[in-house]
Formats: C-alpha cells, sequence, structure tokens
C-alpha cells in the first residue's frame, strides 16, 4: 500500500478522484473539443461550484490556466504598467518577485525572514498591483484577511493581487478587500498537477483593457481580455486541461456535499493536534513561532540533524512527510493538512511524532 502523502503539493489526491477520472473515461471526455456544448457545460459546472464553495460575489469572472505559476507571470504583464510590490517571507512569495523583475518591471519587495509574518501596513504604498501570497507553502506562514484589509485601507487605488495556493478552501476569501485570486489544484484540492484557476473581479479587466488601448503589450494568447471573452462563452483561448477542468469540476461539487463549514472546522482540529505534538516535544518544533502567523494548512517542522531520521520513522508506519524547502531542505520537514487528508491519519502523525525522541 502507497503511504500518505503529506507533501504540500502535489499532495495526497482526494479519494474520490479515482473514481470520477474512470467516469471520465467511460463518458469519453478525454477527447472532447474545448468548442463543444459538453465542454462548456463541464466549465459552467466548474464555475458554480465554485462560486458556491468559496462565496464569489457576482461581477467576478473565473479562467483556467495550466498553473498558478502561469497567473504569477500573466498578470504582471496584463496589470502592470511600471510599478508593483511584493510581499515576500519565503520561496514562492520571493519567486513572484522575480517574475516582476524578469519582466522589467520597477519592482519593490517587502521581505521577512523565513518562518516570520510581516508587521502591520503602516502607509501607502507607491505600486500599481500588491502581491500577497496567503499562505506560504515554504514557510507554513499564513496571512490573515484581517492583514490585508489593512493593505487595502492604505491602496484603496491599487489592485491586489492574493496567491491563494495551499490556502483554499479551508480560508474564506474576503473578496471585497481584493482584486484578484489564483491557486492551482494539487494541494487543498486534492488533484493531480496540471491546472491553475484564476478568479478576477472587474478592476482587473478595465486595467488590461486600458493598457492594450494605451499600446502597452498585455502578452501573447492569454492576454485578460482573451481569457474573460472566451470564459464569458465558458470556453478558454487554447485546448485547456479538459479532464482536469472536469475533475475539478466534480471535487467542488464533492466539497460541496461534505460541507465546507465541515471541511474547515477539520482542517483546524486536525493543525491543532500536530501544532499541539510539536509545541510539547523536546527537539522538535514548529518552524512558525508566533501562533498567529502559523499555517493551518501547512505545517512546517523544524528537524535538524534528525531529518533523516524522522522521516523514515514516519514512512516505517505508512506516512511520507514533505521535505523541507530551499535552504530548510536538509533541516525540516512540511506536513500538508488538506480535505484529502483524514483526521485519524493526523492522529496517527501527531501520536508518531510524540514519540520520537
Amino acid at each position: 500500500m502507497l503511504p500518505v502523502n503529506f507533501t504540500p503539493g502535489p499532495s495526497q489526491v482526494y479519494f474520490t478522484a479515482e473514481d470520477h477520472i474512470r467516469q471520465a473515461f467511460r463518458d469519453g471526455i478525454p477527447s472532447i473539443s474545448h468548442r463543444s456544448k459538453s465542454f462548456e457545460s463541464i466549465y459552467r459546472e466548474a464555475q458554480e461550484g465554485l462560486s458556491q464553495l468559496l462565496n464569489i460575489p457576482d461581477g467576478w469572472h473565473m479562467v483556467f490556466t495550466s498553473s498558478a505559476t502561469e497567473v504569477w507571470e500573466r498578470s504582471i504583464e496584463n496589470l502592470v504598467n511600471e510599478k508593483c510590490h511584493h510581499y515576500v517571507n519565503g520561496a514562492f512569495s520571493g519567486k513572484y518577485f522575480d517574475f516582476a523583475v524578469m519582466l522589467g518591471k520597477n519592482a519593490g519587495k517587502s521581505e521577512v525572514a523565513w518562518g516570520s509574518g510581516f508587521e502591520v501596513p503602516a502607509g501607502p504604498l507607491d505600486s500599481e498591483m500588491i502581491a500577497v501570497t496567503q499562505n506560504e507553502t515554504s514557510t507554513g506562514v499564513s496571512v490573515q484577511n484581517e492583514w490585508i484589509a489593512n493593505l487595502r485601507a492604505y491602496n484603496p487605488e491599487a489592485l491586489i493581487m492574493v496567491d491563494g495556493v495551499s490556502a483554499l478552501p479551508h480560508l474564506q476569501p474576503e473578496f471585497s478587500i481584493i482584486d484578484s485570486l489564483f491557486f492551482s489544484v494539487q494541494k487543498g484540492f486534492g488533484m493531480p498537477a496540471g491546472l491553475g484557476v484564476w478568479l478576477m473581479n472587474e478592476r482587473c479587466v478595465e486595467k488590461s483593457e486600458r493598457r492594450a488601448k494605451a499600446g502597452y503589450k498585455n502578452g501573447t494568447y492569454h492576454t485578460i481580455p482573451s481569457l474573460i471573452s472566451n470564459a464569458k462563452k465558458f470556453q478558454t483561448p487554447s485546448t485547456p486541461n479538459v479532464l482536469g477542468i472536469y475533475l475539478f469540476s466534480k471535487i467542488c461539487g464533492d466539497f460541496l456535499r461534505r460541507g465546507v463549514e465541515t471541511i474547515r472546522r477539520e482542517t483546524v482540529y486536525k493543525s491543532t493536534l500536530l501544532y499541539n505534538a510539536l509545541d510539547n516535544h523536546e527537539i522538535i518544533k514548529p518552524l512558525v513561532k508566533h501562533k498567529p502567523d502559523r499555517s493551518q494548512t501547512v505545517i512546517v517542522a523544524d528537524t535538524g540533524d534528525k531529518t533523516g531520521e524522522i522521516f523514515e520513522f514516519l514512512l516505517k508506519h505508512g506516512l511520507q512527510a514533505g521535505e523541507g524547502y530551499g535552504d530548510g531542505k536538509k533541516t525540516q520537514l512540511r506536513f500538508a493538512n488538506f480535505p484529502a487528508h483524514s483526521k485519524e491519519v493526523f492522529e496517527k502523525l501527531s501520536d508518531l511524532l510524540t514519540r520520537f525522541n
């Protein structure tokens, strides 16, 4: 039997995914045209399911990309004339900033040490677009909606982009204080990798359209105007991951039947178990010391020179920890806490870590 995968992406696949994929092949889904009525129905089902799951307000658009990484590039190309600002506290928020630099933008950043949160925003930023990674997968630091609300209060005109990878569907987005939210499906949605979901409001669409009229280049095929004009017909500019979108629509339906509030309560229960085990352990400790900054969906443990030993100990008991990221690869382990991970498996994980010495 395969071990339970705690790597925070690609992570454990949701238990219904295999049956949905089998049904998709029985129904010929991988072979349908992305210009067909069948595909439009799948797109519509996915959009309606996610809208219910996250309580997305009217006036927001949903488009599909190849990944969340693609959205980093597309958002900068389509929404920044000159200046953007990035809040960086780990590898992935740092890469979003790096993309802006590579694309020739005047990119600023507010950077803190890995494992740390940000101070409360205290003033406006000279920026057209502000990028926030709500849940930094490399470090297990979470940015709360209240912090983003303060950021918005000081920057009412800037577009606020939220990287929601590994935060969703646990965290309920506050759509009134942001302009865009995006994620990929191989984490909290328990799917194979290869699909990004990008939500945006009309302010983003209007900014991209103004740029085009002013002679700025928005990129090539996947510009916001192109993505949106196709999305209004429940289509995509180019041939998408049809199987992935079909599976996403079904997983959203599964989560709705399970109940998003149930999922969120279970996520809190599981994270509380694991953090308690780490806080009370003699040699294994949480990387994030300040409790309000701790992610409930990606828990990072400082494991020091015992990292390899702990990894093998857990694997022997059918649990595969995620390796640390970057400089923490040899001294940390990461544990995903997504809907695909049961309460029982977290109880087992917490018990095993408590026993390790």
